[in-house]
């Protein structure tokens, strides 16, 4: 199960995930975030909830972030946890990603 929660600031959309991001949860997750790409500058996904991310989750985190890479627009993680920090530096993630 995943939760997520949305929050516009100005041109900055955060969105707080809750859970697992796996192959059952990714596509809601991007059938209802992408949509909203026109309207903002920059995309700060929270992960301090997220307990854990699939090949599908992060299939998703890619083509997010070249989507927003081609727009000119910005994609950050804030508040990742070690467990899903190490799923990002075993597939290189952490090399594309920008945490703060």
């Amino acid at each position: 199960m995943l939760n997520i929660t949305k929050k516009l600031e100005g041109d900055t959309l955060t969105v707080v995930l809750e859970g697992r991001l796996d192959t059952i949860t990714a596509p809601k997750f991007q059938s209802e975030i992408e949509p909203l790409f026109g309207g903002i500058s920059k995309l700060v996904l929270d992960f301090e909830k997220l307990n854990y991310i699939s090949s599908a989750g992060l299939r998703v985190l890619l083509t997010f972030f070249q989507e927003l890479q081609e727009q000119e627009k910005k994609l950050e993680l804030c508040h990742v946890n070690e467990m899903i920090r190490d799923v990002f530096d075993v597939t290189g993630f952490l090399d594309i990603l920008t945490i703060v």
